[in-house]
């Protein structure tokens, strides 16, 4: 189970799709999760996996959807709090009274894809925005329909067909088309076909207002070139290939900054009740045991909570 969970996080790594890995750390028996087992959590609260029961995995879901929100991991404790008398280790606590009896931590840890650059084209203002993009620690990929990849710094990069399938495109990426009038309509048409979230062509302003003119009269809708930055990057006039590189990437880098260039956030909260009994939160939408008392609805974790609060509702709302 454990090799398919890994096997499942690399490929959705390959893909350029944003992940929680969860992992049990520690576990005080009887509880169904295990040291080691592990589960990925993806945006829209999916769990591939197995960690634990009812009650722990709505909110390791919880905590994983925040930690793909925020970039940032958490140790997470699930079980009865005096167990941590003494213990400094920093962790998010969830108390847990449920009859399983049994306590967890877990690791939660995001995979969130690089920012990309996709590159079409062959010319010195390519190399030059490769290298500035590389040093910046942005995924890069170059096409050059035709084109030698030992011309490139990096011949590892290179694809040398129009194809951009394959390349995990999304609103993360950034495409600039640089062929300097080789094939630019075939390699922006083939920008706008993807997902891409900003689309840019390096050219003066007179090349770039032709080649949407031309895109326009071959039927290109008006929405599709609005995505169009021509000329691509920062007005600095007339520069260098080295810096028409900077002026591009700085540009990416400031919308990526002003909150562009990113994927979808993970799914919106979903209904949440606090269980009476054990005090654990649940899920509403999915939630298998509910009460009403005095025209109130409570929802609980498991049967156990449920048959302990009809059994005595005043000993927990109280």
């Amino acid at each position: 189970m454990d090799a398919a969970v890994l096997a499942d996080a690399v490929a959705l790594t390959q893909q350029r799709r944003a992940f929680a890995l969860a992992t049990v750390v520690w576990r005080r028996a009887p509880s169904s999760g295990h040291v080691g087992s592990k589960a990925i959590v993806l945006p829209d609260g999916t769990v591939r996996g197995w960690l634990g029961g009812a009650c722990a995995e709505p909110t390791v879901v919880r905590e994983a959807l925040a930690s793909i929100t925020d970039g940032e991991p958490r140790l997470l404790y699930l079980g009865a709090a005096a167990e941590l008398t003494g213990d400094d280790r920093d962790r998010i606590v969830v108390p847990m009274a449920c009859e399983s009896e049994g306590s967890l931590e877990v690791y939660v840890e995001p995979f969130l894809p690089k920012p990309q650059l996709v590159v079409v084209g062959r010319s010195p203002a390519v190399h030059a925005l490769t290298v500035a993009a590389r040093a910046v620690e942005w995924d890069v990929a170059v096409i050059d329909d035709g084109g030698r990849p030992s011309e490139h710094p990096y011949p590892e990069l290179v694809r040398t067909a129009l194809d951009l399938d394959g390349l995990g495109i999304t609103r993360s990426t950034a495409v600039v088309v640089a062929t300097q009038g080789h094939y630019d309509d075939v390699a922006l048409r083939a920008a706008l076909a993807t997902d891409a979230g900003y689309v840019g062509v390096i050219a003066a302003e007179k090349r770039a207002s032709s080649l949407l003119r031309l895109l326009h009269d071959s039927e290109v809708d008006d929405a599709q070139l609005a995505r169009v930055h021509a000329p691509a990057g920062l007005d600095l006039g007339p520069v260098t290939n080295a810096e028409i590189a900077v002026a591009i990437l700085a540009d990416l880098v400031a919308r990526r900054a002003a909150g562009e260039l990113r994927d979808a956030a993970p799914a919106a909260a979903r209904p949440e009740a606090r269980d009476p009994v054990c005090g654990m939160l649940v899920y509403v939408d999915d939630a298998k045991h509910r009460a009403v008392h005095n025209s109130v609805d409570y929802w609980f974790c498991s049967a156990g909570c449920l048959r302990a609060f009809d059994a005595n509702p005043r000993a927990f709302l109280t």
